[in-house]
């Protein structure tokens, strides 16, 4: 009866040190771990940036004296003052021509219509034989404003750039400038126009 008792013990001892170890190496439930959440932001867009530079202004203002600057190459209207012809024209002849229009720096009237301008002819040859024409060249040399002589020429650039020369600023040939021709001969009536422009920088007073 001991014996048996004793085994008994012994198996009670061994499943229970056997459900033991089971428990012991029994692998570890898994754990969730949830990752954290990280919000995307977008950007913000660059801001751009509009910088608006003024032209630089012309001057309209007078200076210390109360005059105006008329400015190279502005332009000036005028009329011829009689009447010319390449065959009656000679080398030197005075040319007189008028201001068609007011001259204004702005609002400001400097020159009125009517002031007087002046020129001469530089070369000046009648048709020919065997069919050639009459060529005239004229030379501008200045609009007078009471007593100041405001310098004047025939083209936009400088005497000598936009293919003329220094000494020739306007030509009228084949009537390449709207002029009339009668036969083969250049004819210049009075009251024809011509756009002449302003030669050099100056400053003059307000016309009275």
């Amino acid at each position: 009866m001991r014996r048996l008792l004793v085994s008994s013990l012994v198996v009670l001892s061994a499943v229970g040190s056997r459900a033991v170890g089971q428990q012991a190496t029994a692998p570890a439930a898994p754990v969730t771990t949830t990752a954290p959440t990280v919000a995307v932001v977008p950007a913000a867009p660059t801001p751009v940036v509009v910088v608006s530079v003024p032209a630089p202004a012309v001057a309209m203002n007078p200076d210390a004296s109360g005059k105006y600057m008329l400015r190279e190459g502005d332009d000036v209207d005028l009329q011829f003052a009689q009447d010319l012809s390449s065959k009656t024209s000679s080398e030197g002849d005075p040319v007189e021509l008028t201001l068609a229009d007011d001259l204004k720096v702005g609002n400001v009237v400097v020159a009125k219509a009517g002031a007087k301008a002046f020129g001469e002819v530089t070369k000046a040859e009648k048709s020919g034989m065997m069919g050639k024409a009459g060529e005239l060249n004229l030379r501008l040399n200045y609009l007078k404003i009471g007593d100041t002589k405001i310098k004047l020429r025939g083209t936009k650039g400088k005497e000598g750039e936009s293919g003329t020369t220094s000494a020739v600023v306007l030509t009228v040939l084949f009537g390449p400038i709207g002029l009339i021709k009668h036969g083969k001969n250049v004819e210049i009536k009075k009251g024809q126009a011509l756009h002449a422009y302003i030669g050099d920088d100056i400053t003059v007073p307000p016309a009275i």
